[in-house]
């Protein structure tokens, strides 16, 4: 009887750490931020309370944090999803960027922090989508999740902060671009 497993093991994209450093570098960003900031409340602050350099004493861990995310997912995007991805590596690269503007042009500057912040939760929806038409990947399906808080938010039903549904939008798009790590042809994820 032939004990040996028929599981394969998991192989990963060439590139691949670059997104696991990105989730890393954010999600503790924003973790040591939280632990060291006793004033802030996720249903009355944003994530970008942190960022305020004129407010906040975690500024430069929290912008620092969102700087180098960006830099990761740009890295990822065009080390690693470019050859099996293209169209959603340029918008990945591009959603890079636009968290790195959030995390250069913070709440000090007011409305432009606004837009640019704008910029950055439409650019998580239209990579995912893209990345749905790109790859028929029903994870990315995942992405739209993340309206219903906001649209709430905006209505002013439940949120009054931007806290959730900034974090919820940073988890609905996790486990597309976690499973497009993977080397894995001929998988649909």
């Amino acid at each position: 009887m032939n004990t040996v497993s028929t599981m394969h093991p998991m192989h990963f994209k060439p590139g691949a750490a670059y997104f696991f450093l990105a989730a890393l570098a954010l999600y503790s960003s924003i973790g040591i931020s939280i632990v060291l900031s006793p004033w802030f409340s996720w249903t009355g602050n944003a994530l970008s309370d942190f960022g305020n350099v004129s407010h906040s004493s975690v500024a430069p861990i929290f912008n620092v944090g969102l700087l180098a995310t960006g830099f990761l997912l740009i890295l990822y995007a065009m080390l690693s999803l470019k050859g099996t991805a293209p169209r959603t590596a340029w918008s990945l690269a591009l959603t890079g960027f636009s968290l790195q503007l959030v995390g250069g042009l913070n709440e000090n500057y007011g409305s432009l922090h606004f837009y640019v912040s704008m910029l950055l939760f439409l650019m998580l929806l239209v990579t995912s989508l893209i990345y749905l038409l790109e790859k028929r990947s029903k994870l990315a399906l995942l992405a739209l999740v993340a309206v219903i808080p906001w649209v709430l938010y905006f209505q002013q039903i439940f949120f009054q902060g931007e806290a959730l549904p900034e974090f919820i939008s940073s988890l609905a798009v996790l486990p597309w671009l976690a499973s497009s790590t993977r080397d894995n042809p001929g998988a649909k994820h």
